[in-house]
């Protein structure tokens, strides 16, 4: 009878093959494939994944919050997000000689391995496809709005039509095959966030406060107030959303002993936290100051005049989504070639790659026509899936890593983002969904 050893090769794989096939993989797979990024591109990779969209909806969420409440919550954020994102920075290179590449990878390190994947994974995939879909609407209401400007007398087109052009777009940038290779999209998307944000703030400035400017609460119910407080909270929660994709940028960083990417990643890091300051509070507070609880829930929009300056803003948010769509979809292509490649030992082909983005670009566009409810649906996906994300899953990890002694300065600290945190993951997405199911009332699908 044969032993194990008497059986032939190609029974056996053995170790050197093992290696090879997993290399061939993580050569192959979007996170993993190339590590030759410098601080700058962390610092514009940063900048696109947390100055998105969601910039443009502040100023509405401060007529939500009110003076007070809005100015302390944006500041709290701020500061908090900062920090949990210096703990997965951190966390990226704990044990010596491996990466955390993913979000799942450092879950599982945290929590063990089935329960890490069950806490992490589904709410990073809410929070990318969710982003995605809300990109989607963005890009297309933004392209709906150039037209409107640039042609008011001609025939009305439907924001279907409008979500499908910016889809197309994507159909062929999804296929570029990792993050180093959408740099250029992301630098784009980075300069295009700061010029747009400049532009809402800046022409909101220039406009002046409305004659009838009411600084008071939009609800005359106080269950009305009450929920679009909540919802608010979600839009803040929306704005501050780089954490889900930090650890697949700090992937890209090549790291060795003397060297460590937590180094050039941090530097990045707090360049491109200075450059969501230079963003969100001029933004949220002059909006908010000029046009009071008569702002739209895109700023943009209530800025009417002059045109060319409006055309000129809504292009660039258009550019801006399109990378940050891209940066979302990373680390999803990566999950859905993970698993097909290494769970269905599927080929890591580029006709694999071909259906399954193209697959997804399809979902989240079809998604998009059919719920395109653009604050809604940043109060609803910012509380239910960005906070735990953002402001405490990072904590929750630090503690179960590292013990910290109880009601030392860092165990302290750690408790009150989870406590905050955990406040608006359960307040928030209530008034994301009221509002939604309000505006809904008077939606038609696909007009």
């Amino acid at each position: 009878m044969a032993t194990e050893v008497d059986k032939p090769d190609d029974v056996v794989p053995s170790h050197s093959q093992v290696d090879a096939r997993q290399k061939e993989i993580d050569d192959w797979l979007p996170i993993t494939s190339s590590r030759n990024a410098k601080w700058w591109y962390a610092a514009f990779h940063n900048v696109t994944a947390m100055v998105g969209a969601g910039v443009l909806s502040l100023p509405y969420a401060m007529s939500s919050l009110g003076w007070g409440p809005g100015t302390v919550i944006l500041v709290l954020s701020w500061t908090i997000t900062l920090y949990t994102l210096w703990q997965m920075v951190e966390m990226h290179e704990m044990i010596p000689g491996k990466r955390f590449d993913r979000y799942h990878e450092l879950g599982q390190h945290a929590f063990g391995d089935k329960l890490g994947l069950y806490i992490v994974v589904p709410q990073q995939i809410i929070c990318e496809v969710g982003v995605d879909i809300v990109y989607m609407v963005t890009g297309g209401k933004s392209l709906q709005k150039i037209h409107n400007v640039a042609c008011p007398d001609c025939k009305p087109i439907k924001t279907t039509y409008f979500i499908m052009i910016f889809a197309s777009a994507h159909f062929f940038l999804a296929h570029l095959p990792n993050f180093n290779s959408i740099s250029g999209v992301s630098l784009a998307a980075a300069v295009m966030s700061l010029s747009y944000s400049t532009i809402a703030w800046g022409a909101s400035a220039h406009k002046g406060r409305e004659a009838d400017v009411d600084y008071s609460y939009r609800s005359t119910t106080t269950a009305g107030k009450v929920f679009d407080f909540f919802s608010a909270l979600g839009d803040v929660a929306f704005a501050y959303a780089g954490h889900n994709v930090v650890l697949e940028i700090q992937a890209t960083i090549p790291s060795t002993p003397e060297k460590p990417s937590k180094g050039p990643m941090w530097k990045g890091v707090i360049f491109a936290y200075i450059v969501v300051a230079l963003c969100y509070f001029p933004v949220a507070l002059v909006g908010y100051y000029m046009f009071g609880n008569h702002v739209a829930d895109n700023i943009l929009i209530s800025l009417n005049k002059p045109n060319w300056l409006i055309i000129l803003a809504n292009a660039f948010v258009v550019i801006h989504v399109i990378g940050s769509y891209q940066l979302y979809a990373m680390p999803v292509f990566d999950m859905l070639e993970t698993l097909l490649v290494k769970k269905l030992h599927f080929k890591p082909t580029n006709s694999l790659r071909f259906i399954t983005r193209n697959l997804y670009v399809a979902f989240t566009m079809f998604v998009a026509i059919c719920f395109p409810f653009f604050g809604g649906l940043l109060g609803f996906f910012g509380g239910f899936a960005f906070a735990p994300t953002t402001y405490f899953l990072p904590c929750v990890m630090w503690l179960a890593i590292y013990k910290p002694k109880k009601f030392s300065l860092s165990w302290i600290t750690n408790w009150i983002c989870i406590i905050l945190g955990l406040m608006l993951m359960i307040l928030s997405p209530i008034g994301g969904l009221r509002n939604i199911i309000l505006q809904a009332k008077d939606y038609e699908f696909f007009n």
